[in-house]
């Protein structure tokens, strides 16, 4: 389970000057969000609404010296809130119940938050997600004049990747990032895409005649729901000491291919996708090209279906993205600390209505 969050938040800075008009503590405006959020509670005003409820309850372990703050000091200590210094707060936190990921899969992606929007900005996050544990282990955000192919190694020296597989998408298929991930005694697989046009060509060409000649294993899944199937065949070539461009990418061993074949009534669709790969496993391979999809359907999905992340129009200064790292934290809590047979939906449910299990979804343990 994961450890108490409050001794890793306690230590945050708070933003506000020292005046008599500063009349609630910083860890206890931190939790009231926290545990607003792991309630469903969507915006500063039902926080608000939410603490002032449950006051005699956040009593038991907030300090709560002037009562609730209103919704405007929440917004407002939000939005100041150092995000490098929070985002490291809750690594900590992470790493505490998962000190390891030899083994694991890492997957990075980005998102962008779309109520964040002021014109033509929005806040854009790059988050890791580890496949396997269900974890959001780190979130980084996209500056507005750089992109996610810097972002990406600032992510990645956030964590101790060592053992672990890396999976990125086209825009992470990056040579500089591949010296990062094997420096680090990681392994990848990375999406291949026309952004890397002659490569991604020879690749392709190299792999459709493998393939058509029969001359690759091939491993097959079938999946069906829904009325639809969907077959896909991974195939992956260690031969690739042609490949004029092999010496450019750090740790490369194998390309691979996967085949999509969809069927949906009588409608059929086939797509073909590539990767580079550091590792020649076929299995491995395949296991690590499905589970990338985790970050989609596990994380940004849920974040945006049960969170309302997308449509959360908090803007002020650093709220949007402190308030997605406290998602993110609601989301770890609900995930690992509440009874896996329950729905994300039924957790939230109960959170809001009852004490005792959103006091243990907080701290592992019944309230006393």
């Amino acid at each position: 389970m994961l450890p108490d969050p409050m001794p890793y938040l306690a230590n945050l800075e708070d933003p506000r000057r020292e005046t008599k008009n500063k009349l609630h503590n910083l860890g206890d405006i931190v939790m009231i969000v926290l545990c607003a959020v792991l309630s469903g509670i969507e915006d500063w005003v039902g926080m608000e609404e939410f603490a002032e409820e449950k006051e005699d309850w956040l009593r038991t372990f907030l300090a709560l010296p002037n009562g609730i703050p209103s919704h405007d000091t929440l917004s407002d200590v939000f939005g100041r809130l150092n995000p490098k210094a929070f985002a490291d707060a809750f690594q900590c936190w992470v790493r505490a119940a998962l000190p390891s990921l030899s083994g694991q899969q890492v997957c990075l992606d980005g998102k962008t938050l779309r109520g964040s929007r002021e014109g033509d900005k929005a806040v854009h996050l790059m988050s890791a997600f580890a496949a396997e544990a269900r974890w959001v282990l780190a979130q980084q955000a996209v500056g507005e004049k750089t992109n996610e192919i810097t972002a990406i190694p600032d992510l990645l020296s956030m964590l101790d990747i060592q053992g672990a597989l890396i999976s990125i998408d086209a825009m992470g298929c990056q040579k500089a990032i591949t010296q990062t991930i094997v420096a680090a005694q990681a392994d990848y697989v990375l999406a291949l895409k026309d952004n890397h046009a002659l490569l991604c060509e020879d690749v392709r060409l190299w792999l459709d005649t493998e393939n058509a000649q029969s001359r690759l294993p091939i491993h097959e899944t079938i999946d069906k729901s829904h009325g639809r199937i969907e077959i896909r065949r991974y195939s992956l070539s260690t031969q690739i000491d042609w490949l004029t461009q092999k010496p450019d990418w750090a740790g490369l061993q194998a390309v691979g291919r996967v085949e999509s074949t969809r069927i949906i009534g009588d409608k059929t669709s086939v797509e073909h996708r590539y990767y580079l790969c550091s590792f020649t496993d076929l299995s491995r391979f395949a296991k690590g090209v499905r589970q990338h999809w985790a970050i989609e359907n596990s994380q940004h999905w849920v974040l945006d279906v049960q969170f309302g992340e997308d449509a959360n129009r908090a803007r002020t200064d650093h709220s949007a993205e402190n308030l997605a790292l406290m998602r993110r934290m609601a989301l770890n809590l609900l995930r690992n600390n509440g009874p896996t047979k329950d729905s994300l939906k039924r957790r939230k449910l109960r959170a809001c209505l009852n004490d005792n299990y959103r006091f243990k979804l907080l701290f592992g343990t019944e309230a006393t």
